[in-house]
């Protein structure tokens, strides 16, 4: 029997149907990861399973006996709270239960009391509070009010835990957290032994946690089991399968169509059953909900500017004290995708402001480079202006948008963000949190800029909508700043990161962030290597001096000796050149990783041909097997090329 199940839901905002006879269940253990489009209602289906909101029909079932915990997207918190006092609220109904048996009323059944006090394990619910405090790290005197975004995240996660739920509901629950609390709930969430329903957005996260993904496409809740890579793979060959099968019925509607306008004789012979199936196959084809267009992004470029953007030179900041970037140096060249990694608090948003120039530094020196024009995603956040409709807010005063040197209606343009027409008129806050990013997007893009600051645009963005901004940022042959916590996302789009490595100290790694992690590993191994052989070299100093102190003295005092390397350290040897042959091998990889990208993306284009898989199946099981091959091919000569290149 099914945890949690939601059978044939039906919710509708004016003529839109977000929910349309939807089906979902849950069984124990599961991890499911909801995703969807921005403003399909995903946070409206997780409410309705929280019995936060009720649906317009349909019925929802939890098994008897089981409980379930919700954690908003943003949690409300009393400021003047102490964590504890917050985390306690977690327990509530146990606590009132404890209280109303200690009061020691003569009109309370006292039985009834403790047995429900026992079944819900209520005797000592301070423990428990403390217990889970302990575990998530959390300093149970400190004030909501203190706490960042992240933290009263974690705050909110301890509130849901300490109840022991046996199924966790959890709406957008990486917004606010940076890299490493992200891996910390991934673990968290991993250990826990109740059930999780999560919407995210975060590919990697989903990866890393899920056991099973749904989509709400359409109004209709599609089941893809595993994580959310097998979820890519498989909807792939869905929506392949579906544009054949819509194509087939558009094509037999046509010649029904033709069919029926024939002339009189054809008139008076043909069947009532065939006219009739006319009638069906237009209904069908006027309720059938297509897929949604993709979003279509193109920045409005500005000059060309310089080549050098920023150049950068021993330059620190300190605030009350705290020092938040320490003699950082770098250079910041026309076209470079720079990711910001460290966590929150970490400085940041104050070396990107230096580098831009809108922050002095206390010491040091910045040199911008020539014609900056920089868009700001952060900036606009803070003037949105929820009472203006979302054509004024793309183009205030003008029905016009200039982009690139040509004109375009702001009505074209908000559908290629998908917004429909019908809304250009509505306010903004009828859009729901990822429908505003997306539209902050549109005006973002519609300013003339050379350099883009990005700071943290894939909040509440769909997973769809992220894949084009990647795109889009890939292609713009400008300047980008990038300050994300989404690993996928920095992966997909920056050539270099620049990471807080603590007490100010920040470093620039070439790559993308799995580039950064594969080098700061391997400086962690390196000084793991050298800090063993110190020890050993130590130990055997130690040895070599007790055994001369136990031996007799010697008789007459001899020449001392040559001073002769530590014992276990070895003399550090200069790097052996290329070989004529590996010279040769390392500039023809390139050429060779090229053709074997040029074949997968071929072989991708093949794949994502639906009449292929109808008229040739064996080619595409071919086609399946050398893509698998090529990726294989792939990573053998990356490595080849890496280890050769740092020879």
């Amino acid at each position: 029997m099914a945890l949690l199940s939601l059978q044939q839901a039906q919710l509708a905002f004016g003529h839109v149907a977000l929910l349309d006879h939807a089906s979902f269940s849950l069984e124990t253990g599961e991890r499911v990861g909801l995703i969807g489009r921005n403003g399909t209602g995903k946070s409206s289906l997780l409410k309705i399973m929280a019995g936060l909101e009720k649906a317009d029909d349909g019925e929802l079932l939890l098994q008897r006996g089981k409980t379930l915990t919700y954690v908003a997207q943003e949690p409300v918190f009393n400021l003047d709270a102490s964590i504890f006092e917050a985390v306690s609220d977690g327990l509530k109904e146990v606590r009132e239960l404890r209280n109303r048996f200690e009061a020691h009323d003569p009109d309370e059944d006292l039985d009834s009391l403790m047995a429900q006090i026992e079944a819900r394990d209520g005797w000592n619910w301070e423990q428990r509070v403390d217990e889970t405090l302990q575990r998530l790290q959390l300093d149970p005197n400190r004030r909501i009010g203190e706490l960042s975004g992240g933290m009263r995240k974690r705050v909110a996660l301890a509130q849901a835990l300490v109840a022991s739920p046996d199924v966790l509901l959890l709406d957008e629950p990486t917004n606010h957290l940076d890299m490493h609390a992200i891996g910390w709930l991934e673990d968290l969430l991993r250990a826990f032994k109740g059930s999780v329903i999560l919407i995210s957005h975060d590919r990697a996260f989903l990866d890393n946690v899920c056991t099973r993904i749904v989509e709400l496409d359409r109004g209709i809740l599609r089941s893809y089991p595993g994580n959310f890579a097998a979820y890519q793979d498989l909807k792939a060959r869905e929506l392949a399968d579906e544009a054949l099968a819509n194509a087939r019925f558009d094509k037999l509607l046509a010649q029904e169509e033709v069919w029926i306008r024939k002339g009189v004789e054809a008139r008076r012979t043909r069947s009532v059953a065939r006219v009739k199936r006319l009638h069906d196959l237009r209904e069908a084809r006027s309720e059938r909900r297509d897929v949604v267009g993709k979003a279509k992004l193109e920045v409005s470029l500005g000059d060309r500017g310089g080549k050098i953007v920023a150049d950068i030179e021993d330059i620190s900041k300190s605030f009350e004290g705290r020092t938040v970037v320490r003699n950082f140096s770098g250079t910041i060249m026309r076209g470079d995708k720079v990711g910001l990694i460290g966590p929150n608090g970490a400085g940041k948003t104050t070396l990107l402001k230096m580098i831009l120039g809108e922050l002095a530094p206390d010491s040091g020196t910045v040199r911008q480079g020539a014609n900056l024009q920089v868009a700001y995603f952060d900036q606009m956040r803070d003037h949105l202006n929820l009472d203006a409709t979302l054509a004024d807010f793309i183009s205030p005063g003008s029905e016009w948008i200039e982009i690139n040197g040509s004109r375009k209606h702001v009505m074209g343009y908000l559908q290629d963000f998908l917004f429909a027409p019908a809304r250009a008129n509505s306010p903004v806050r009828t859009l729901s949190g990822g429908e505003r990013n997306r539209l902050l997007l549109a005006r973002l893009f519609a300013r003339p800029a050379n350099v883009l600051v990005l700071d943290e645009p894939t909040n509440d963005l769909d997973i769809e909508t992220l894949d084009l901004l990647e795109e889009l940022l890939g292609d713009f042959p400008g300047t980008v700043f990038l300050v994300s916590h989404d690993r996928r996302f920095l992966d997909n789009v920056v050539t270099s990161t620049l990471v807080a490595e603590g007490d100010g100290q920040w470093r620039e790694y070439e790559g993308n962030v799995e580039d950064w992690l594969t080098q700061s590993l391997r400086a962690e191994a390196l000084k793991k290597t050298e800090a063993a052989r110190a020890a050993k070299a130590g130990l055997a100093s130690g040895a070599a001096a007790a055994q001369a102190a136990a031996a007799p003295a010697p008789a007459a005092t001899a020449p001392s000796p040559a001073p002769a390397p530590a014992a276990g350290v070895e003399p550090t040897a200069a790097k052996r050149k290329l070989s004529y042959k590996e010279q040769r091998e390392l500039d023809e990889l390139p050429g060779r990783i090229a053709a074997l990208e040029a074949e997968q993306k071929a072989l991708e284009a093949l794949l994502a041909d639906p009449e292929v898989y109808r008229t040739d199946p064996q080619r595409v099981n071919e086609g399946q097997k050398r893509f698998e091959a090529i990726d294989e091919e792939l990573l053998v000569l990356l490595e080849r090329w890496e280890a050769l290149g740092n020879r």
